[in-house]
């Protein structure tokens, strides 16, 4: 071969493996040096040095004396011929040591400043131990740990991961990536929002209970844009886009703000919030709304108060206004209902199914936890008495929260003896003189009647009268 097919084949190869040419020529020269020691009667030592331009080899001889040092320098530079097949096949096998090694080192350079960006790969294979990402030259690895519960990923789906780690290994690169690092959250709304990507809008904070619920703090470095609005888009388009990759894990977006009252109020959201009374040292906030907002508030098992906690940095404690007329301490509702799950999933050995090994001893399968937690989903719109009761939510006045003055829903709220006419009266008194009028009853009658009849029993005592005045007309 000669200089000049040479110095094309280097060309060839760097680009073929992605490198410079002055890198592959430094592995061409360790290559040699290999190949040279193993020919017979070679020297010690020996330095090898080529010319980019002219691809000519010098090979520079070096013999080693007692202490070490390297002395009788010469000029032993081989024919090409000289080398021959043993020489040749060790210089193979080093070029490609070499090159792979080089490969290796590039690829942890291009990804080891990447920590806290964001990629997008295909799923090549999962089990319960981890999942591997093809991110096109390298492989990342999404552990259990890292993998949204009840999320099954499927070989062949693209999905987008947050790198939280890159470690340097004789394989090469090992890259650990996240599907529940709160900042993957931050980085798709950068990917789907520009006013993010731009800087004219930050998020301040973010909390995140992965698979289920994220709030978000918003703020706008330009009083002409509405960050909320910004991060919503229209018809809530950019807000979707993040639900999708998320597999539709709720978010919430609010306003940031740098008064901590008015923060944690905000946090709160949906909930409406009369007042907030932060504590001197600025670590705990007690919270008070309205009756039938408190299980808006707490959400189901606590999730909105543990995640507006979070978000704010502060303990949030919420009272209704009836249990701060009744004098309940603040934080008695987290003492006594945020509780936090304690338990293991481990895989079920005969069907290969997850489940959940609670600390009592207690086992459900991943499908009923599912149903369980789709059942008593609570929507972030609605508000109604079955979530209210469910969540605990004890003094909660079921006419303020289904706008109906109903004494049925006062009488299950336990609010105690129900006056029938107060909620019926109107109804049936109206019902009872149009029928006295018509059929003759004596409006005296039909009055100590109402006035002496029990709650229960009122409306029917009119109908009875209205009945027997039938009966005296026909007679």
């Amino acid at each position: 071969m000669s200089n000049l097919d040479m110095s094309e084949a280097i060309r060839l190869l760097a680009q073929e493996k992605g490198m410079s040419e002055d890198d592959l020529l430094h592995v061409l020269v360790d290559a040699l040096a290999s190949a040279y020691k193993r020919r017979p009667g070679a020297a010690d030592e020996v330095v090898v040095e080529v010319n980019p331009t002219t691809m000519d080899f010098s090979f520079t001889a070096y013999d080693l004396d007692e202490d070490g040092n390297w002395v009788n320098e010469r000029d032993d530079t081989p024919d090409k011929e000289d080398l021959g097949r043993i020489a040749a096949q060790t210089f193979r096998q080093v070029m490609g040591q070499r090159i792979r090694e080089v490969e290796r080192d590039r690829k942890f350079e291009e990804y080891a400043n990447r920590e806290g960006d964001i990629v997008t790969g295909i799923i090549q294979q999962t089990d319960t131990r981890y999942t591997l990402l093809d991110l096109g030259r390298v492989e990342a690895l999404l552990p259990q740990a890292e993998q949204v519960p009840y999320e099954r990923p499927n070989p062949g789906d693209r999905a987008k991961a947050y790198i939280v780690e890159v470690r340097k290994t004789a394989k090469g690169p090992q890259i650990v990536v996240s599907r529940t690092h709160p900042g993957l959250i931050k980085r798709l709304f950068e990917l789907e929002v520009p006013e993010i990507a731009d800087g004219i809008v930050e998020i301040k904070a973010c909390a995140r209970e992965p698979g289920h619920r994220t709030k978000i703090a918003v703020w706008s470095n330009d009083h002409n844009v509405d960050p909320v609005g910004a991060c919503v888009g229209a018809r809530g388009a950019r807000v979707r886009m993040v639900v999708n990759e998320l597999r539709g894990e709720k978010i919430d977006i609010v306003p940031f703000s740098e008064d901590l009252a008015d923060m944690v109020a905000k946090a709160l959201s949906p909930a409406k919030v009369n007042q907030v009374n932060i504590s001197e040292d600025g670590t705990a906030a007690d919270v008070i709304v309205p009756d039938h907002q408190l299980s808006l508030a707490i959400g189901r098992e606590g999730q909105n108060a543990r995640l507006s906690a979070r978000l704010t940095g502060v303990r949030v404690d919420i009272r209704s206004e009836t249990q701060v007329a009744e004098g309940v301490p603040a934080g008695s509702y987290l003492e006594e209902h945020v509780e936090y799950a304690e338990g293991e999933w481990r895989e079920n050995a005969e069907s290969g199914e997850m489940e959940w090994h609670a600390a009592d001893g207690s086992v459900i399968s991943q499908a009923d936890w599912i149903a369980q937690n789709e059942g008593s989903d609570v929507d972030n719109n609605d508000n109604n008495d079955a979530d209210e009761a469910a969540d605990g939510a004890g003094g909660v006045d079921a006419e303020a929260a289904d706008g109906d003055e109903s004494d049925a829903d006062e009488a299950a709220d336990g609010s105690g003896d129900v006056d029938a006419e107060a909620a019926d009266g109107d109804e049936s008194d109206v019902a009872g003189d149009v029928e006295s009028e018509a059929d003759g009853i004596d409006a005296d009658a039909v009055d100590a009647v109402d006035a002496d009849a029990d709650a229960d029993a009122d409306a029917k005592p009119v109908a009875d009268g209205s009945d027997a005045g039938e009966d005296d007309a026909a007679g």
